[in-house]
Parts: structure tokens; sequence; C-alpha cells
């Protein structure tokens, strides 16, 4: 380790030690972070490469704070790439400057320049996570999110003995700017990883990988929060313990009613906090912990599976020789292609809906929205062979618009007023073609291209039905929706129908989220306030479709009093 990085490594423990010694009835603080963006070469696989950190960590550094917190993150860019850093699911509250996504609210961070993420965390508990908001720098660049609730705030369940991160990522032994860079280059599907890693840990079920192992060791008869998070690019993922039930209290940092299960479903994007009771005595054996791939597209995803091994501390004074020859048990993942296990999944997810926890659904409906999503086509240039389909290039869309990224940071044209050049606000409401989005394909694959964004005037009331369409196959798609929560009031395969799905919504106790995976060959109704200013991205959190277009933008105009309006830009805000 370089001086350098030693004394980035030695101010953040120290900057944790201060935490911990924070006296118990401390309210609201500021909490501040550095992060440095670095290089690091780490070995995988028996391959080793450079990659890019933060402070010299993969993962990187866990972020903690409690709600009501305000959250001063100084970013210091020591590579060649361009970097921002996204700090996922939080709300944002006026604070557009620090969400983080390149050209929609803020510039790049260039070579040998610092940004100041400043925000308040309002009215958020739970598990969330940060990562890199360019291209696909975050394959390497993520970490955990912590908010703890406020001081003397219990859990709405039994406190944990221990909690613990679990952080699943894709690991590849190519530059992952290099492979999308090609792709987007030849038109054609980018190479899959080779591995899924767990906390950054590949595990044994893949070659050259057996020392790189996550072991999680637990005591009998205690009872693990495990904080969940799915940091991989491109797939969602089954998760088991072999001979273990999982309790789900939590998903995206929002209490549910709490539910058992063997299996969960944890789409990229999201996060989930899950209690693992251990059993009562020393069970004379090891477990595996695995994850591998939920798929429903076509040829974008890795088969393979990731493993950590869950091991109890033994009673035993030799025990380092005993845990190496029990048993090792393993755990039952539905198919690749369990569509009906992720459907009845989603089904069990109910926000707890108490005086302490409610779900405020919005009732009346100011503005309602139906957008198509998934992929097509666009033209090959002229005197270039494409490798997508018959010769074209993929693309993905949104109500047939592929997003062009504007060099101008959306946010700043609308705040200045100088937007004419950079987007148009006139995002269609509906498709401009119906059809039978989930039958067969049209013979047109292709699809526009342009940088709209969809206009809201301040606390609007929102219903977006999300449409899956099969033009090149029905998949499904995690969307996260970035400054805002909101409520999935309805699900279901097919095509959505307008007069009959509604009457079925649950606008009682609907799931809380703000990425939500919209099922294959089906739809999904979410609803919210537009009750926070800005410039708020919407994308796919496959990194391969939002390299493809999946994606737009939403502006929610200021309301009329001051705490309703976006604040000014802060004076370090990068330029492009």
């Amino acid at each position: 380790m370089g001086v350098h990085q030693l004394m980035v490594s030695m101010s953040f423990f120290l900057a944790m030690v201060a935490l911990s010694l924070l006296p118990q009835h401390a309210q609201a603080i500021t909490r501040h972070y550095e992060f440095n963006i670095t290089m690091q070469k780490v070995t995988r696989l028996c391959h080793t490469k450079s990659i890019v950190t933060v402070n010299g960590q993969f993962p990187g550094p866990r972020v903690v704070a409690r709600e009501g917190d305000r959250l001063v993150i100084k970013v210091t860019n020591h590579v060649s790439n361009n970097i921002t850093i996204h700090w996922h699911g939080i709300r944002q509250l006026r604070s557009g400057w620090a969400d983080g996504p390149a050209y929609i609210t803020q510039c790049p961070i260039q070579t040998g320049q610092s940004y100041v993420y400043n925000f308040t965390v309002v009215g958020q508990r739970g598990t969330l996570w940060w990562h890199a908001h360019v291209s696909w720098l975050r394959a390497t660049l993520y970490g955990p999110l912590i908010i703890l609730p406020k001081k003397n705030v219990p859990y709405p369940f039994a406190k944990p003995y221990k909690e613990v991160p679990i952080i699943f990522g894709e690991w590849f032994k190519a530059d992952t700017e290099a492979i999308i860079s090609q792709a987007l280059q030849t038109g054609g599907g980018p190479n899959v990883s080779d591995a899924y890693t767990i906390n950054g840990l590949p595990g044994p079920l893949y070659n050259c990988s057996t020392k790189d192992t996550y072991k999680l060791r637990v005591k009998p008869g205690k009872t693990y929060l495990l904080r969940v998070i799915n940091a991989a690019l491109n797939d969602e993922l089954f998760f088991s313990i072999a001979n273990h039930t999982l309790t789900v209290v939590d998903v995206d940092a929002i209490y549910i009613k709490p539910f058992e299960t063997e299996t969960i479903l944890i789409t990229p994007g999201q996060t989930s906090n899950i209690l693992l009771k251990t059993k009562p005595n020393f069970p004379n054996a090891n477990f595996l912990m695995k994850a591998r791939p939920y798929v429903t597209g076509q040829g974008t995803f890795d088969n393979s599976t990731v493993a950590g091994i869950l091991e109890y501390e033994s009673p035993f004074l030799n025990s380092v020789i005993s845990m190496k020859k029990l048993p090792l048990h393993k755990p039952t993942l539905p198919s690749l292609n369990d569509t009906v296990f992720a459907a009845n999944f989603a089904k069990k997810l109910r926000s707890l809906a108490t005086p302490q926890f409610p779900a405020n659904v919005p009732r009346k409906v100011d503005k309602k929205f139906f957008f198509t999503i998934g992929l097509g086509t666009n033209p090959c240039d002229q005197n270039q062979t494409c490798q997508g389909p018959n010769g074209t290039k993929f693309a993905a869309s949104v109500n047939n618009i592929s997003f062009v990224q504007p060099t101008t940071a959306l946010l700043q044209a609308h705040y200045t007023g100088q937007s004419s050049g950079v987007y148009r606000p006139d995002f269609p409401v509906n498709p401009f073609h119906r059809f039978n989005y989930t039958g067969n394909a049209p013979n047109n694959t292709n699809v526009g291209n342009g940088t709209k964004l969809m206009v809201l005037n301040f606390n609007a009331s929102v219903e977006l039905v999300l449409q899956d369409t099969s033009i090149l196959g029905a998949e499904s798609h995690p969307l996260h929706l970035h400054g805002f929560n909101f409520f999935v009031v309805g699900q279901g395969f097919g095509n959505y129908d307008s007069n009959k799905d509604p009457k079925k919504f649950n606008l009682v106790d609907p799931v809380e989220r703000n990425t939500v995976g919209v099922p294959s060959g089906g739809w999904v109704a979410i609803r919210f306030f537009a009750d926070n200013p800005g410039v708020w991205f919407m994308h796919c959190h496959l990194e391969v479709h939002t390299s493809w277009g999946l994606k737009m933008a939403w502006l929610v105009l200021d309301g009329k009093l001051p705490n309703q309006k976006l604040l000014p830009p802060p004076s370090d805000l990068p330029k492009c």
C-alpha cells in the first residue's frame, strides 16, 4: 500500500472511530468522508488486473449515517476516467446536485478534480448503496450505504446480534470500459462477466478461486441481519443459504411485513435486509451461500454460480482442523428461468402500513402515463458491418425513444434556463404506435433517438404503467427511479388492460421501493408524489440496457413555497 493510500485508510479509520465515540444522546450530525478514486491491482481467478477503486478498497468503503444526518463526502479523482458517484436510493430532497448520474445532474469529475457531495438523509433508514454512474465503472466502484435509525429508535423487529453487508457483484477479467466500448461500436452484445462475487470474492465453484471465498462465521442460536445489495452489472440473482430459512424484513430501505423464504430474488440496484437465525447448537456442518442469475433475456447473462461459506464457530479446541473435515451442505436454487418464482416472490412484498410506518399511497391521480420498455435496433452506419440483429445495432428504448446522452448536464441546463439544444420537454405520455406488446414482434424494430424530458408540476400525483415488450424477446427489466420512492400498486403478465387491471390495484399496503423488476412479458404499475424539484433519471439497472438507451428523465418544477424549490448549485459543481 502506498503512502497516499495509507493516509486515506487511516483518515477513514479515524473518522469511523470518531463516530463510534459520539455521545448516546447525539441526534442529527454532519458526517465527513473522503473518497479518493485510485487504481489498485486486484487478483481474482488467478488473474491480476488494475481496477478503479475508492480508497484502494474493493468493494469500496462502508458509509454509515443515521436518519436525519448530513453527509459531506469529498470525491477526488486520481484516475484517467471521468467519475461521478450516485447515492442509490437517497431521496436527495432539493439536493439534486448531489445525486450523481453523469450529464443528468452533474458533469463528471475530471482527472485531478474534486467535488463535494453534500446532502441530508430525510425520513429514510435501512440499507442503500453507492456506485459510480458513468459508463460501466460501477463494476468495481461500489459499496454499502447504511442508514441507521435515529438514536433510541428500535427496529420493528428484534434487534439482531450482528449486522453483515452481503454485496453481490460481477468480476470481469477484461476491462469493462473496453467491453462496452467495443459493443457500442459493433452494435452487438457485450461479453459477459467471468464470475459473480460476494463481497468481492467469487468463491470455490470457479476455477482457481477457492482461496477467494467469502466466509461468514456465526455463533449458534443468534440472529444476524444480512444487508443484501445486488451490485451486479447485468443480472438479477437468486440467493439462498443451505438448510437455513431467511426472513425478509426490509427492501430498498423500507420496512415490510416480515415473511420467511428459502430463497430471495434481488435485481441489480435493489437492496434487502434479511434476518438469519442460526441453529441453536453447533451443527457439525458447513453451509454454502449461493447466488446465480434469474434469466429472461438472450445472451447477456453469465450462467455461473457464486458461493460463500457459512461457518459456525466450533466449541472444540481443534476448531480449524474439525471445520475442514465437516460436511458441506448446498442449497437448491430455482431454475434459471423460473418466472413463476419471481412473480410469487414479488407478491409477498407488502409495506408495514402502520401508524409509525404508513403507506402514503396516492389515492387520487393527477397524471397517468403508459411507457413501453424493451429492446430494439438502430440502423448500422454506412460502410460498417454491425453485429446486432440482421446486421443492425442493438438499441433499447422507453416509448420507442432511445435516450441520447447530452454533453451538458440536464439539471444545470434547466436551472440556468439554457435548455435549448440540450433537451426537449416533450417526452410522450404514451407510445406513438400501439401494438400487441407481448405478442409477435412487429416487422419494424427500429427505435427513435432523442433527449426528451417528462415535465411534472410540483407535488403532482403520478401513476406510471411500465409495459415490457417482446420486440426482440420479452425479458425482465429492473427500473430505478432517482429522487423518489414509489409504491408498486399492481403487476401482471401480458398486456396491461386499463379497464380491468386497475380494479385489482393494492392501495392499502403495496411495497414501497426505488427499483422494481418489470416482469418478463408483463407490466408493473407504480404511483408516487412528484414532491422533489429537479431533474431525475429513470433507467434500467441492467447496465447493458442503459448503455443501449433504456433511460429517460423527469423534470419536476419548483413549487410556490421556499421549501419547495431546488437549492442553488454548489460552487464546486464540475464543469463539462
